[in-house]
């Protein structure tokens, strides 16, 4: 049954009742509109002040509720944040108690001129999905700084994401924490998968990847769309629980394809790793003329390998006599390059550095063993 009993109590409009003839009825009609007016204001103020403080008190309990369970987790002491919670449960009692007094007075509150027209709607809302971020049209630089500071707040949100195993909670997890929806955590599960590869952790791999590839088939369907992912989770995990053979096979392709590339790139990280520590090697062993002394080592013919291998100078020297002046100059100099043998304090007074065949054979003091493991 329809209720009439707001219709009872409609407050006239300031110009329809009769007036004595000895009032000015122009401003007693002023007076009376402008009463309304600043009644009404002081009303939506209420209002306005109630809700921001309700919204506050809502912010202050979940971050209290949230504070004591890691308190729990942590075994710490919980009574100065079970009395704090306790304070602000007993306000929101009040909060409610005030809800209700708000709503109470507005039932009251006859209707006048001015809310009785009042549209219900102050606008026309349509079901249909927001249009997708335009994030790539960024440049480059822009799109991994907000990746960063995406990272930076939100990667405990996101190894949880990754570490789920049913659709279920994979769906309730992203619907309620929408802006997980997208590339950046797209691509934050492509690094965790190929870093967990690189350190072994094979099966774990697999099942982030899985989580990936869910968030892949997302970002698809909403870019076949063209709407905002976060409106196509719903309709993934949906289709994906009853999918057919048809579209399964294509998700299980995928994913097998994926863990594949993984692998590969995992592959490609180590061996540029080992490249880098090797370049790195190389770097911290070279000789004081710029020359590594592997390298140097491994070009000497083997007579003279052996004379460096069993430090054996008078072998040098006499390696090095039966050599043609030129090339025992060349190799001998390489050596000193390369740190392999280092020239004594009187050498190093000689000048140009070279020496000759003869310089070797005089005085076997003039070159000191630098290690034997080249």
């Amino acid at each position: 049954m329809v209720d009439y009993s707001r219709w009872k109590d409609i407050e006239i409009s300031d110009d329809e009742d009769e007036t004595h003839p000895n009032i000015d009825t122009p401003s007693l009609f002023r007076w009376r509109h402008q009463a309304r007016i600043e009644r009404m204001e002081e009303q939506k103020k209420e209002h306005e002040e109630f809700e921001r403080k309700r919204v506050e008190h809502e912010k202050k309990l979940k971050e209290a509720r949230q504070k004591l369970e890691e308190a729990k987790k942590q075994g710490l002491d919980m009574s100065e944040l079970s009395k704090a919670l306790k304070n602000l449960e007993k306000e929101e009692e009040e909060i409610n108690k005030k809800a209700n007094e708000l709503k109470l007075k507005d039932k009251v509150t006859p209707w006048n001129v001015d809310t009785i027209s009042k549209p219900g709607f102050d606008k026309t809302v349509l079901n249909v999905a927001p249009k997708r971020p335009k994030d790539e049209d960024l440049p480059e630089e822009e799109r991994e700084k907000k990746m960063k500071e995406f990272v930076k707040e939100h990667e405990k949100e996101l190894k949880q994401y990754g570490m789920f195993k049913r659709y279920d909670d994979s769906k309730r997890f992203l619907q309620e924490h929408p802006h997980l929806v997208g590339d950046n955590t797209a691509n934050y599960l492509v690094i965790w998968c190929i870093n967990l590869q690189m350190e072994g952790k094979e099966k774990l791999m697999e099942h982030v990847a899985h989580q990936c590839i869910c968030m892949q088939y997302i970002l698809e369907l909403a870019k076949q769309l063209d709407v905002d992912p976060r409106a196509c989770v719903g309709q993934f995990f949906t289709r994906i629980q009853i999918a057919d053979a048809e579209y399964k096979t294509a998700f299980d392709d995928e994913l097998r394809a994926f863990k594949e590339r993984i692998r590969k790139r995992a592959d490609e990280k180590i061996q540029e790793a080992i490249k880098e520590q090797e370049e790195e090697e190389r770097k911290a062993r070279l000789g004081p003329g710029g020359l590594d002394p592997v390298e140097v080592f491994e070009s000497l013919p083997q007579e003279l390998k052996t004379c460096f291998e069993t430090q054996n100078i008078p072998l040098l020297q006499e390696t090095i006599a039966k050599m043609p002046e030129s090339e025992a100059v060349y190799h001998m100099k390489r050596c000193v390059d390369s740190g392999l043998w280092v020239p004594s304090a009187n050498e190093g007074k000689g000048g140009d550095g070279e020496g000759s065949t003869e310089d070797a054979e005089k005085e076997e003091d003039q070159y000191a063993a630098v290690g034997g493991d080249a």
